[in-house]
């Protein structure tokens, strides 16, 4: 090789260097999905007209939760989780609000176990949710935690956690 091909290498070579360097860096914050890399707010979850459930909310086996929140982001929100568990031994979670009577400490027979996801339609930055959960007419009654988490398009997530009885 001559001195005046390997020239053209190098600067072949520094060239393509610069072009990937140059398309890793990006003037706009968006990425290529259509998410904002800015985004450094949390979603909220917003009581809305009449929200439901509520702290202390009483319901018997065999009813519907008519779940009812608002949503809110910033940029635009992604999804959003509604999980219920037993509160038989009266755990707690930094988010609930009240201090409702209890019943006995106890340990699970039959306990409800519900864990769903809801897709929130693309680029709403205001979502009002409502979904009809079943209580199932099996389940032992007691102290439960229903957990509501909102997460944004970027990925930030906010969750409110709400104590409920079930009843017979």
């Amino acid at each position: 090789m001559t001195k005046r091909t390997l020239y053209l290498l190098y600067i072949f070579f520094a060239a393509v260097m610069v072009a990937v360097a140059v398309s890793f860096t990006s003037c706009s914050s968006d990425d290529a999905d259509g998410s904002t890399t800015n985004d450094q707010e949390k979603p909220a979850i917003l009581d809305g007209e009449l929200p439901n459930p509520i702290d202390c909310q009483v319901y018997k086996r065999g009813e519907t939760i008519t779940f009812k929140y608002d949503f809110t982001d910033n940029v635009e929100l992604g999804n959003f989780n509604i999980e219920i568990h037993n509160n038989f031994d009266h755990h707690t979670h930094s988010t609930s609000a009240g201090d409702c009577p209890l019943d006995a400490k106890k340990n699970p027979v039959n306990p409800w176990v519900f864990n769903q996801d809801y897709t929130i339609p693309a680029g709403l930055k205001n979502y009002a949710a409502q979904v009809n959960i079943p209580i199932p007419s099996d389940i032992e009654p007691g102290d439960y935690h229903f957990m509501i988490r909102v997460t944004d398009k970027s990925g930030w997530q906010q969750l409110k956690a709400v104590s409920i009885k079930v009843k017979e």
